[in-house]
């Protein structure tokens, strides 16, 4: 099993559309084309859609070492909305790594790279190994 495989185990965010890119050492990118069931009232992206979009990233960028992260806090900021049929991105960086704390930074951006929102986690590693192998 590789990451992107064991990712594909994340029900919500398949249930939402999303899909896994590119993983690194502490790196991670998805997508997610904004389709009806994505929208609020006001017929614009939700937040818990982008919420979830960079939740993706941030959770396959932290685990790239193969150790089981789970988050701890995060927060997003959204700065512009989404509306349907547009593909939005979400380009994960972790930014400090220790044998039990670590953070990540998103970037969520439009294809044509404008940036919608940016979200920042912090993660805690358990003493728990995945069933795949550490990516380099």
């Amino acid at each position: 099993m590789d990451i992107k495989t064991f990712f594909k185990n994340d029900r919500f965010a398949n249930f939402s559309g999303i899909e896994l890119l590119e993983v690194g050492n502490g790196y991670a990118k998805a997508k997610m084309t904004i389709a009806d069931m994505h929208l609020n009232g006001g017929n614009v992206v939700q937040g818990g859609a982008l919420f979830t979009l960079a939740d993706l990233a941030f959770a396959a960028a932290v685990n790239s070492h193969a150790q089981l992260t789970l988050s701890i806090q995060s927060s997003i900021h959204i700065f512009k909305s989404g509306k349907s049929g547009e593909t939005l991105y979400a380009e994960a960086k972790e930014v400090y790594s220790h044998p039990k704390l670590c953070n990540c930074e998103v970037r969520l951006t439009s294809a044509a790279g404008e940036l919608v929102a940016t979200f920042v986690g912090t993660a805690y590693r358990k003493n728990v190994q995945l069933p795949f192998k550490p990516i380099e």
